[in-house]
């Protein structure tokens, strides 16, 4: 998919949420508890997808964005 074609098709999703979110005043009960639940399902994924994200990179690097020096795996050598 080319980048023009992704901007479309991302700014077609944005003007149908927009006409939704224009319309939702005048929806029934059922479709505003509906659009809430994919809306709040959407926000709950982006939120871990960021808490696995900063998981990962503090456990990667640490605070300072150093690597931590005790993640390294050493080789351990048999007593001679």
């Amino acid at each position: 998919m080319s980048t023009e074609s992704f901007l479309k098709e991302i700014q077609a999703i944005g003007e149908k949420l927009l006409l939704k979110l224009q319309k939702l005043p005048k929806a029934e009960p059922v479709e505003i508890v509906c659009f809430c639940v994919v809306l709040l399902f959407i926000v709950t994924v982006l939120v871990l997808m960021i808490i696995a994200c900063s998981c990962c990179c503090y456990s990667c690097c640490g605070c300072d964005g150093r690597p931590d020096p005790r993640s390294r795996k050493s080789q351990v050598r048999p007593a001679a």
